[in-house]
Formats: structure tokens, sequence, C-alpha cells
């Protein structure tokens, strides 16, 4: 993948493990509280811009926009798995992590 820059041993607390494996469970896990998703990018080091349009996340070199939900959790596949997708694509993934 272009801009695919491994991350491996990357360290997390706890709570962020939970969010990220929320983020790759199957079946697909829903109503996940967004806050815990931009706390959990804090933690991996990427660079989060909040606007009221959505937000602006660079992690490992790899860049994703991603619209404010209406509510206080992600209740949508489509976002969860553009997420996923874009974590995977940044190197990060449950098994990439420690706590």
């Amino acid at each position: 993948m272009k801009g695919y820059e491994r991350v491996t041993n990357t360290k997390i607390d706890g709570k962020h493990r939970r969010t990220l494996q929320e983020l790759f469970a199957h079946p697909i896990s829903m109503n996940i509280d967004c806050w815990k998703v931009v706390n959990l990018f804090d933690d991996l080091g990427a660079e989060v811009l909040d606007s009221k349009s959505g937000v602006k996340v660079t992690l490992n070199g790899v860049e994703r926009r991603f619209s404010q939900p209406h509510t206080k959790n992600i209740d949508s596949k489509d976002e969860v798995l553009a997420i996923r997708d874009f974590l995977k694509e940044a190197g990060v993934t449950p098994e990439t992590v420690t706590t």
C-alpha cells in the first residue's frame, strides 16, 4: 500500500486497547463512543484536527477525514469500517500494539 508504514509494539493503555478491539470486532461493534476513538488516536500519537464538519487524523503518514457523528456514538457500520481500514493502513491492529 502506498504510504503504508507498519507500526510494531505501539504501547497503549488498557481502555484504549478495548476501544481498538471494539473497532476490529466481528461482527462489527456498534455504538462505539466517538470520543473514545479520538482518545485512541491521541494515545497512538496521531495528529487530530477537529472542526465542526469533522475530524482530520494523520497517523504514521496516513491521513483521513471522518465526519462528526450526529450522536455521541459511532453507530454506522460504514464509519466503523472506514476507521478500521485507516488504522490498518497506518499499521495499527490489535496484534501490533501492547499494553
